[in-house]
């Protein structure tokens, strides 16, 4: 399963005044530098293509008449306590779904993952659970809610001290360094990157499943 990727400079959010934009130069109190306001906790989202999952019946049929259940995860919310050596993550999201026939009650059990992805592409953990919808009899749509977690060792999710030293030096207008981005260093970049996680809710597809959402 690929995962989307987040733009390394995402992770870092410049606070140098409320119009600033990444590379400004805060010259204010006679000074200039930037404040690389950065966090421990993951990012949470969604991968592509694993927000939705669509089943059919028959199995083997694509033909929009075929399909049976279509499902999606929405109003997600996270929380996150960075207090401890373990960095973690509560995330709590909606399900919600249609059949195509008012029948008779029926539970319907879908498959979800946590993963903990580290520098926007490797996967350092993933777990999976289930959710189960219940359609009451007559009904065509149905919801639930879903919850997941995840820990990360606030050590790896520190920045070493020479590349937060880099990213918070003092800058002069002026100065031929004062117009170089840190991040432009791939070192400093790769740093960041390593120390950058997310933590990616999705359902768990098959690859059939996959290929229909990305192609569709």
């Amino acid at each position: 399963m690929s995962f989307a990727k987040i733009a390394v400079p995402a992770m870092i959010l410049l606070a140098a005044g409320g119009c600033s934009r990444t590379g400004d130069i805060d010259s204010s109190g006679g000074g200039a530098g930037i404040t690389a306001v950065r966090s421990a906790c993951p990012r949470v989202g969604v991968p592509a293509a694993t927000g939705d999952v669509t089943l059919f019946d028959p199995a083997n049929s694509r033909e929009a008449q075929a399909i049976d259940v279509v499902a999606n995860i929405t109003n997600m919310v996270s929380t996150c306590d960075d207090a401890g050596e373990q960095v973690v993550t509560n995330v709590t999201f909606d399900v919600f779904a249609r059949r195509r026939d008012a029948g008779p009650a029926r539970d319907v059990t879908l498959p979800y993952f946590i993963a903990v992805v580290r520098g926007g592409s490797s996967v350092t953990a993933k777990r999976i659970s289930h959710v189960t919808l219940h359609f009451d009899a007559g009904q065509i749509r149905a919801s639930t809610t879903g919850q997941a977690s995840s820990s990360v060792s606030r050590a790896a999710a520190t920045l070493p001290d020479e590349v937060r030293k880099r990213l918070n030096r003092k800058r002069k207008a002026g100065e031929e360094a004062a117009a170089m981005d840190p991040l432009a260093d791939p070192a400093i970049r790769t740093a960041v990157a390593s120390a950058s996680f997310e933590a990616l809710v999705g359902f768990q597809l098959t690859e059939d499943q996959l290929k229909y959402n990305a192609t569709r």
